[in-house]
């Protein structure tokens, strides 16, 4: 039997890692230098290194541990499923129990008529999917030049070359190409794109965006429009009221399928089980994954409404996954939604714990590099900016205070996030006061020290 231990002194460890693990969104000869932070246990909201280092994690991994960690339910569930059936796959007209619970469950839970699931080991395998079924789908109805999919700059949706293709990171595009007929409109971000305009009227037109987009392509072409509700990894963009019933009305009057993408937003992060649910939308299909297990085991999906899913299943879909529906994500899956159910975990999070979060984590503004904190349920951002009168840029590169403010976070053993010059959090779904009150204290000392840094760096000047 192998066992993995943390038998090794930490540079050793450390050492080891360099020499021949590729880390996912890196600089390999940078980081690697100074050597990885060696995560060894958790337990509830808690990270423990090997240096025995006890670290509040407010991401809750990668937006996905929302029960927190350490259920030996889920443990068991994976362990009794592995001795029952390890693996199966549902190709070639077979099936087994744990994805039939599964689907039946999320169709249970999914608002409208999303009653079926295609499943995805990954949120970007699922995004990929949905690339390829809007086109079946309308090639299906006899429209196959129906094939372009609308999404936004600085959208996130996975990092496959579909996926990929779908977000609106420039940096991800320039590394590789991107898929046709893939276009981006701007997204509904006020603090920095906004000017001088409300953030009613901005939400206005950068929803209308879209109808003009539809417009100048062609209602005939346009297949599909794939936004989150709220957007995560572009830094947790919160759009302003007026943008998602504007959305709705577009989609509505024109012959377009609308694809959420809840792969973070799912499964309670925003105070709902799906933040469709949260900005007021029926989409045609939904993303899934990250809460849907709670990151204890690998599970993606697409979570489809009836029509589209008749009419794709009219016909062989040459598409599919070796660990799609795999029984054992899927067992773990079933229990972790039986968790978030029975113990009310999101229903607390969201009417007891989610007030407090979200005043104290907007007393942030009162520290003098934050401009804005936005926050929905239990995923939140600040803006930081030299000059919150004037919503003013750092002239530095983008991300250059976001970088020194998050190492700051990590040496004060908080897991907060930067994307950008933005500060992000998305913490578990168990938090509590006193955890939120940890937060607050150390991410003002971080700010404090972050601050100190980039004007001992000369970097806290205004574009």
């Amino acid at each position: 039997m192998v066992e993995i231990s943390n038998h090794m002194p930490t540079a050793e460890l450390q050492a080891l890692d360099a020499a021949h693990h590729m880390h996912p969104f890196s600089t390999q000869s940078g980081f690697l230098k100074k050597g990885a932070r060696v995560i060894t246990r958790a337990e509830g909201v808690h990270l423990w290194d090997s240096e025995g280092e006890k670290i509040l994690d407010a991401m809750a991994g990668l937006w996905c541990v929302n029960i927190g960690y350490g259920r030996e339910e889920l443990a068991q569930a994976a362990y009794r499923q592995m001795k029952e059936l390890p693996y199966y796959n549902t190709f070639f007209q077979t099936t087994h129990v744990p994805v039939i619970a599964l689907s039946n469950r999320l169709a249970e839970l999914a608002p409208g008529d999303l009653n079926h699931v295609f499943y995805a080991g990954s949120g970007s395998e699922a995004n990929d999917t949905n690339l390829r079924m809007v086109r079946f789908y309308w090639a299906q109805k006899g429209k196959p030049e129906k094939n372009i999919i609308i999404s936004r700059k600085n959208a996130y949706h996975g990092s496959t070359l579909g996926a990929m293709s779908l977000g609106g990171m420039s940096g991800m595009h320039a590394q590789g190409g991107v898929v046709q007929n893939v276009h981006h409109i701007d997204q509904p971000n006020w603090w920095s794109e906004g000017g001088d305009m409300s953030p009613e009227d901005f939400g206005l037109e950068r929803a209308q965006q879209l109808e003009k987009a539809i417009q100048e392509l062609g209602e005939n072409r346009v297949a599909a429009f794939i936004a989150e509700p709220i957007q995560g990894a572009g830094g947790v963009i919160v759009p302003p009221s007026t943008y998602w019933p504007e959305i709705k009305r577009i989609c509505d009057k024109y012959e377009i399928l609308l694809i959420a993408d809840e792969v973070i937003c799912g499964f309670g992060r925003t105070g709902n089980w799906f933040g469709s649910e949260t900005v007021g939308i029926q989409p045609h299909i939904m993303t899934i994954a990250k809460g849907l297990s709670s990151g204890y085991a690998p599970i993606g999906g697409s979570i489809v409404c009836d029509e589209v899913a008749e009419v794709v299943g009219g016909d062989e879909f040459n598409h599919g996954y070796t660990y799609a529906g795999h029984p054992v994500s899927c067992a773990v899956a079933l229990e972790n939604l039986r968790i978030l159910d029975e113990e009310r975990i999101i229903a607390t999070a969201r009417d007891e714990i989610a007030p407090y979060l979200k005043e104290k984590f907007e007393s942030l503004t009162g520290h003098p590099m934050v401009g804005e904190a936005k926050i929905v349920g239990h995923m939140g951002s600040i803006a930081l900016t030299p000059n919150k009168a004037t919503r003013a840029k750092f002239a530095a590169e983008a991300g250059t205070v976001g970088y020194l403010v998050r190492e700051r976070c990590f040496a004060n053993n908080l897991i907060m996030r930067h994307v950008g010059d933005r500060m992000i959090i998305s913490p578990p779904l168990i938090f509590t006061k006193e955890n939120v009150d940890t937060l607050i204290e150390r991410a003002w000392k971080s700010l404090d020290e972050g601050m100190a840094n980039a004007k001992a760096q000369g970097v806290f000047t205004a574009a």
